[in-house]
Protein backbone atom coordinates (compact mmCIF):
# COMPACT_ATOMS: atom_id res chain seq x y z
CA UNK A 1 0.00 0.00 0.00
CA UNK A 2 1.32 3.17 -0.64
CA UNK A 3 1.35 6.24 1.34
CA UNK A 4 -0.75 7.88 -0.59
CA UNK A 5 -3.69 5.62 0.29
CA UNK A 6 -3.51 6.37 4.20
CA UNK A 7 -5.04 9.80 3.50
CA UNK A 8 -7.56 11.73 0.93
CA UNK A 9 -5.81 15.03 -0.74
CA UNK A 10 -8.47 17.91 -0.19
CA UNK A 11 -8.13 20.27 -2.62
CA UNK A 12 -9.92 23.16 -0.93
CA UNK A 13 -7.66 22.88 2.27
CA UNK A 14 -4.22 21.02 0.79
CA UNK A 15 -1.17 21.96 -1.26
CA UNK A 16 0.46 19.53 -2.61
CA UNK A 17 4.43 19.15 -4.36
CA UNK A 18 5.06 16.44 -6.37
CA UNK A 19 7.89 15.35 -8.32
CA UNK A 20 10.10 12.75 -9.71
CA UNK A 21 13.59 13.30 -8.80
CA UNK A 22 17.05 10.98 -9.04
CA UNK A 23 18.23 10.63 -5.85
CA UNK A 24 17.06 7.79 -3.34
CA UNK A 25 14.54 8.14 -0.10
CA UNK A 26 17.50 7.29 1.88
CA UNK A 27 19.76 10.76 0.80
CA UNK A 28 16.02 12.50 1.26
CA UNK A 29 15.50 11.32 4.47
CA UNK A 30 18.70 12.01 6.10
CA UNK A 31 18.23 15.98 4.00
CA UNK A 32 14.80 15.43 6.27
CA UNK A 33 15.87 14.69 9.23
CA UNK A 34 19.67 15.97 9.96
CA UNK A 35 19.79 19.79 11.13
CA UNK A 36 23.19 20.03 10.09
CA UNK A 37 21.91 19.41 6.46
CA UNK A 38 18.74 21.24 6.87
CA UNK A 39 20.36 24.06 7.68
CA UNK A 40 21.90 24.34 3.95
CA UNK A 41 18.95 23.69 1.96
CA UNK A 42 15.90 24.35 3.90
CA UNK A 43 15.09 27.82 3.23
CA UNK A 44 15.16 29.29 -0.50
CA UNK A 45 17.78 31.06 -1.23
CA UNK A 46 18.61 34.48 -0.57
CA UNK A 47 16.96 33.30 2.78
CA UNK A 48 19.00 30.94 5.24
CA UNK A 49 18.03 28.78 8.24
CA UNK A 50 20.00 29.64 10.52
CA UNK A 51 19.12 27.76 13.33
CA UNK A 52 17.82 23.62 13.32
CA UNK A 53 16.86 21.29 16.30
CA UNK A 54 15.43 18.00 15.64
CA UNK A 55 14.51 15.16 18.08
CA UNK A 56 13.14 12.74 15.60
CA UNK A 57 10.24 10.54 17.54
CA UNK A 58 6.38 11.34 17.46
CA UNK A 59 5.94 14.06 19.72
CA UNK A 60 9.51 15.35 19.19
CA UNK A 61 10.50 19.26 18.28
CA UNK A 62 11.17 19.87 14.92
CA UNK A 63 12.34 23.73 15.00
CA UNK A 64 13.97 25.89 12.33
CA UNK A 65 15.04 29.49 12.51
CA UNK A 66 15.16 31.74 9.01
CA UNK A 67 16.87 34.59 8.15
CA UNK A 68 15.31 36.45 5.60
CA UNK A 69 17.98 38.48 3.16
CA UNK A 70 17.97 41.78 5.48
CA UNK A 71 18.25 39.98 9.06
CA UNK A 72 15.22 39.23 10.67
CA UNK A 73 14.93 36.18 11.64
CA UNK A 74 11.89 33.85 12.27
CA UNK A 75 11.54 30.84 14.70
CA UNK A 76 8.76 28.47 13.48
CA UNK A 77 8.93 25.59 16.25
CA UNK A 78 6.60 22.20 15.43
CA UNK A 79 6.19 18.90 16.82
CA UNK A 80 6.52 15.29 14.61
CA UNK A 81 3.59 13.20 14.25
CA UNK A 82 4.20 10.04 12.75
CA UNK A 83 7.71 8.83 11.40
CA UNK A 84 8.12 5.85 8.91
CA UNK A 85 12.17 5.83 8.15
CA UNK A 86 12.70 6.50 4.44
CA UNK A 87 9.23 7.11 3.51
CA UNK A 88 6.77 9.49 5.64
CA UNK A 89 7.32 12.29 8.35
CA UNK A 90 4.61 14.57 9.12
CA UNK A 91 4.90 17.26 11.33
CA UNK A 92 2.99 20.38 12.40
CA UNK A 93 3.30 23.64 13.99
CA UNK A 94 -0.10 23.51 15.47
CA UNK A 95 1.81 21.98 18.17
CA UNK A 96 5.04 22.34 19.81
CA UNK A 97 7.62 19.39 21.72
CA UNK A 98 5.65 16.59 23.42
CA UNK A 99 2.03 17.58 21.41
CA UNK A 100 1.53 21.14 23.32
CA UNK A 101 -0.53 23.44 21.75
CA UNK A 102 1.00 26.11 19.51
CA UNK A 103 0.44 29.44 19.67
CA UNK A 104 -1.12 30.43 16.08
CA UNK A 105 -0.36 27.04 14.01
CA UNK A 106 -0.62 27.24 10.11
CA UNK A 107 -0.10 24.08 8.89
CA UNK A 108 0.69 20.16 9.08
CA UNK A 109 3.32 19.09 6.76
CA UNK A 110 3.27 15.54 5.24
CA UNK A 111 6.48 14.52 3.51
CA UNK A 112 6.41 11.53 1.50
CA UNK A 113 9.24 9.56 -0.06
CA UNK A 114 8.45 6.31 -2.61
CA UNK A 115 11.14 4.46 -4.38
CA UNK A 116 10.64 4.89 -7.77
CA UNK A 117 13.70 2.41 -9.76
CA UNK A 118 16.89 4.06 -9.14
CA UNK A 119 14.75 7.18 -7.91
CA UNK A 120 12.02 8.86 -5.62
CA UNK A 121 8.22 10.25 -5.84
CA UNK A 122 8.62 12.75 -3.44
CA UNK A 123 5.58 14.62 -2.50
CA UNK A 124 4.80 17.04 0.25
CA UNK A 125 1.35 17.63 1.40
CA UNK A 126 0.51 20.99 3.46
CA UNK A 127 -2.47 20.44 5.28
CA UNK A 128 -4.35 23.49 6.50
CA UNK A 129 -7.35 23.93 8.68
CA UNK A 130 -9.61 26.51 6.43
CA UNK A 131 -9.84 27.63 2.69
CA UNK A 132 -8.27 30.95 3.50
CA UNK A 133 -5.11 29.32 5.58
CA UNK A 134 -4.37 27.49 2.40
CA UNK A 135 -4.81 30.46 -0.12
CA UNK A 136 -2.91 32.39 2.21
CA UNK A 137 0.06 29.64 2.25
CA UNK A 138 -0.51 29.28 -1.67
CA UNK A 139 0.00 33.20 -1.91
CA UNK A 140 3.25 33.20 0.54
CA UNK A 141 4.85 30.76 -2.67
CA UNK A 142 4.27 27.83 -1.41
CA UNK A 143 5.00 25.97 -4.56
CA UNK A 144 7.70 28.38 -5.92
CA UNK A 145 9.63 28.83 -2.36
CA UNK A 146 8.90 24.82 -1.60
CA UNK A 147 10.00 23.72 -5.36
CA UNK A 148 13.50 26.07 -4.72
CA UNK A 149 14.06 24.28 -1.16
CA UNK A 150 13.88 21.13 -3.33
CA UNK A 151 15.95 22.28 -5.60
CA UNK A 152 18.49 23.29 -3.31
CA UNK A 153 18.30 20.11 -1.33
CA UNK A 154 19.01 17.66 -4.43
CA UNK A 155 22.12 19.71 -5.34
CA UNK A 156 23.36 19.41 -1.93
CA UNK A 157 22.72 15.43 -1.92
CA UNK A 158 24.23 14.89 -5.43
CA UNK A 159 27.65 17.30 -4.06
CA UNK A 160 27.79 14.75 -1.33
Amino acid sequence: MSNAAVFKIDPKLDLVLERMVDVSPEAMWAAWTKPDLIKKWFTPAPWTTVECSIDLKPGGLFATTMRSPDGQEFPNNGCYLEIVENEKLVFTDALTASYRPSEGGFFTAMILLERQGLGTKYTVVAMHKDEAGKKKHEAMGFHQGWGKALDQMLALIRAM
